[in-house]
């Protein structure tokens, strides 16, 4: 059977953290509360990797507060606050089974700043490292309904569902990435060390090469005698492309040409718009006005081109025009969500349309990785074999040249 990390509180207020043997999740939960304690988590732990997983808890006990920390935060003070626990002896609890890393400290803070008579979204906005604008306003609208406890199982489900997404394409990306860092390994190995040991051996039969030769041999002591140079030079575009991409302007031209081009461009799209989907449909459902929910929506889109089109939108919501048809004028979503959006906000059910929105465009988003690992790969590996085979062939054409004047 799995295995599962929990966090629980015993009947006494004692933190508990272990793992159990059971056949799901649901079944740990049950037999916590069995025992008499309030669950706080149980998350699955591949029983191979456990000591992996209990070495990287440690190690990052001391680091910066992460992503992974906020979503662990948000779902272990929904859980305890859907169980009845008033929101200080909540947070008071979270402070004793964080440990003494980063989280417990800050909630400690959030903890003091209650006490001293600020709401919970104040307290959480003093922190603006750790819980961004759309954060706290999401807190904010559900301390104004009086529903702070649901809000924050809400905003717990959407945090996992972005961290899932990022986790998707991150995940993805990793095997071409290897895969490029390998080919330019192998090239530059085979240019710096391998056919250098062939140009003496060619300039002493003083042999004219072929002009294929030739440019290899010239790329390879290129790559010998200044790799220092070529070193700096790439170190010089880089800072020259991050401060150009710095720029507005600049950036939203490279993000809307990224969005024309074939394969990659539809799948950034799709990112965007489940993105975009996801957090306005979860701002909507706990209380934020549309215009304010574009406003903080736009904040979470990457691509500047489709972030400066939502501004656009945002100006025709002012003059009291709808979502859908702004949208529809922009052209920048899909048709499927432009019209899923627009049967939704006829419908009056905006946020549930929103939501089913992200949750098919997270369906395609998976769908297009794996359309384009299907192309990029066999991309990769015929690039690296081509080039390697034009270094080869560049010595062998050379080589079966000597022979023949030798002849």
């Amino acid at each position: 059977m799995p295995r599962f990390h929990y966090k629980a509180i015993s009947s006494s207020g004692t933190p508990l953290s272990g793992e159990l043997e059971a056949a799901s999740r649901e079944a740990v939960i049950d037999h916590l509360r069995n025992a008499g304690h309030l669950p706080v988590r149980a998350d699955p732990v591949a029983a191979r990797f456990a000591f992996l997983s209990e070495l990287h808890a440690r190690l990052r006990a001391g680091t910066r507060i992460t992503r992974g920390h906020v979503v662990a935060f948000t779902r272990e003070l929904a859980t305890l606050l859907n169980a009845g626990l008033p929101l200080d002896v909540a947070l008071r609890t979270l402070e004793r089974t964080s440990g003494n890393g980063p989280m417990a400290a800050l909630t400690g803070n959030i903890r003091s700043g209650i006490q001293g008579g600020r709401s919970l979204s104040d307290a959480l906005g003093e922190h603006p490292e750790a819980f961004d604008r759309l954060y706290v306003n999401i807190i904010r609208a559900g301390e104004a309904g009086g529903a702070v406890h649901s809000v924050m199982a809400k905003l717990a489900d959407y945090l996992e569902s972005m961290a899932t997404l990022r986790s998707t394409v991150a995940t993805a990306l990793i095997y071409p990435a290897i895969l490029v860092v390998v080919a330019l390994a192998s090239l530059i190995a085979m240019l710096t060390f391998v056919v250098p040991q062939f140009i003496p051996l060619f300039e002493d039969a003083g042999a004219t090469l072929p002009l294929l030769t030739q440019f290899v041999f010239w790329i390879a002591a290129l790559f010998r005698d200044y790799w220092w140079l070529l070193v700096l030079a790439v170190g010089i575009g880089a800072w020259l492309g991050n401060r150009q991409l710095a720029e507005p302007g600049a950036r939203a031209r490279f993000d809307a040409w990224c969005l024309r081009t074939p394969v990659l461009g539809d799948l950034l799209t799709k990112i965007e718009t489940a993105r975009f989907a996801r957090t306005l449909g979860t701002l909507l459902e706990n209380g934020v006005p549309l215009l304010s929910g574009i406003h903080l929506s736009r904040d979470v889109i990457v691509n500047r081109a489709i972030a400066d089109g939502m501004q656009t939108v945002s100006a025709s919501l002012e003059q009291g025009r709808g979502l859908s048809r702004p949208l529809h004028d922009e052209g920048q979503l899909p048709p499927l969500a432009l019209q899923l959006i627009e049967v939704g906000e006829e419908s009056g059910q905006l946020p549930e349309m929103l939501a089913r929105v992200a949750d098919i465009f997270d369906r395609e988003v998976q769908t297009g990785l794996r359309r384009l690992l299907t192309i990029l790969e066999p991309v990769l590996i015929l690039g690296l074999g081509g080039m390697i085979a034009v270094i080869i062939i560049s010595v062998l054409v050379a080589i079966l040249g000597l022979n023949e004047l030798v002849v």
